[in-house]
């Protein structure tokens, strides 16, 4: 059912808004205010799919709703209602977020197309929000101990700016889910976070994977091919494991983020980008430097932030937290009932040394419901945790 809320001072227009939506749709659930003030009290109050809002009123005007409502609820699409002299101002309705405009009086075809199309837009917004949530439990940071909770707080200061972010810690320790956060929580969430491993990449193919390639620019190269670094305009690009990328690479890296331009291999045409780079790696880049495998001046570019991911014997306070976490996941994917670990499993898992880190505790913990018994015990995990 959609609830459409019509804000107009005239009782004829309300009546008139009020028929013609009830008779097209039954499952419309049509509401009126009969003013701006009485509108943004039910707006409050309520969820609407919808806002039909009068441009000339008492009180408050049609403007003046528009922008309170965008600041309660955001998401709710409006449709101003104009005259013939609101016009002008109808056009200025839209550079303010309104998501179109009808004259009065309303012609029917033109007010219920308009009308679907908020509604399948409101729609959109919803199983969109929908999907960010479900995205973003795939990336949450799991735990409470001080050098987490240290690491959200980061992430909560940095996100909303576009200030480049190195992010260090040894495998397995989650990097990937710091770069998920920080482009979730930023204003580029809208657009794509492009995923590169550095270390995946042959050497002789990672610029053309970074900045695409002309037909001809090498053997393969049967077609033009746009890069990552494209792919990832307006939004984050994320490249693991840095420190394994070639040297003629990282030049070029350097001057995408020194000028936001960058250029196909085989060709001689820059093309301008607008990314945000979230860089991670498992290697001590200064040493790297030292040692002539990595650019100095790109290291400076790219750690404007240091978030540095700690290894799991090093926050053995969370563990208890992740074992649950896991196996909740596991018995959602497996189509499983949720098996409890016993008081003396959990602690003698929080003495295990953890080289593998986060990836191996998972892995043990999915281990252990397969093998162990109804509830994980001690001897479960001595049987299977080390196998």
């Amino acid at each position: 059912m959609s609830k459409i809320l019509i804000i107009e001072d005239e009782a004829a227009i309300r009546r008139v808004l009020t028929k013609i939506l009830s008779e097209e749709n039954d499952s419309y659930k049509v509401e009126e205010a009969e003013d701006g003030l009485q509108g943004i009290e039910k707006v409050k109050n309520e969820d609407y799919d919808l806002i039909l809002c009068d441009i000339k009123m008492p009180k408050m005007d049609g403007v003046e709703v528009l922008e309170a409502v965008k600041k309660i609820k955001p998401e709710i699409p409006m449709v101003m209602i104009s005259g013939h002299g609101d016009l002008e101002t109808a056009i200025n309705t839209m550079r303010l977020g309104a998501f179109d405009y009808i004259s009065k009086p309303p012609d029917l075809n033109r007010l219920l197309n308009t009308v679907r199309n908020a509604l399948d837009k409101k729609q959109l917004v919803v199983e969109n929000k929908i999907l960010k949530k479900k995205v973003s439990k795939n990336y949450e940071m799991i735990g409470n101990s001080e050098a987490i909770n240290h690491i959200k707080t980061m992430i909560d200061k940095v996100a909303p700016t576009d200030a480049r972010v190195l992010i260090t810690g040894p495998n397995g320790t989650g990097k990937e889910l710091v770069a998920h956060q920080l482009h979730e929580r930023s204003e580029r969430s809208s657009a794509p976070i492009i995923e590169v491993n550095c270390a995946a990449i042959p050497s002789e193919l990672i610029e053309s994977e970074l900045f695409g390639h002309v037909k001809g620019a090498f053997t393969s190269a049967v077609k033009d091919r746009a890069g990552k670094f494209e792919a990832a305009d307006g939004g984050t690009i994320f490249l693991d494991e840095i420190g394994d990328m070639s040297l003629s690479a990282q030049a070029k890296v350097l001057r995408a983020l020194q000028e936001n331009l960058i250029q196909r291999v085989g060709a001689d045409k820059d093309i301008k980008v607008n990314v945000r780079v979230v860089a991670a790696t498992n290697k001590d880049l200064k040493k790297e430097i030292e040692e002539g495998r990595f650019r100095e001046d790109l290291y400076h570019r790219l750690a404007v932030i240091l978030i540095k991911v700690p290894a799991l014997n090093d926050r053995r306070d969370d563990i208890p937290e992740l074992i649950e976490h896991f196996a909740s996941k596991i018995a959602s994917e497996q189509g499983n009932a949720v098996k409890s670990f016993s008081k003396s499993a959990i602690k003698l898992l929080q003495e295990y040394d953890w080289t593998g880190n986060i990836r191996e505790l998972r892995n043990v913990v999915e281990r252990l419901i397969i093998l162990g018994g109804s509830e994980i015990s001690e001897q479960d995990v001595q049987l299977f945790a080390s196998k």
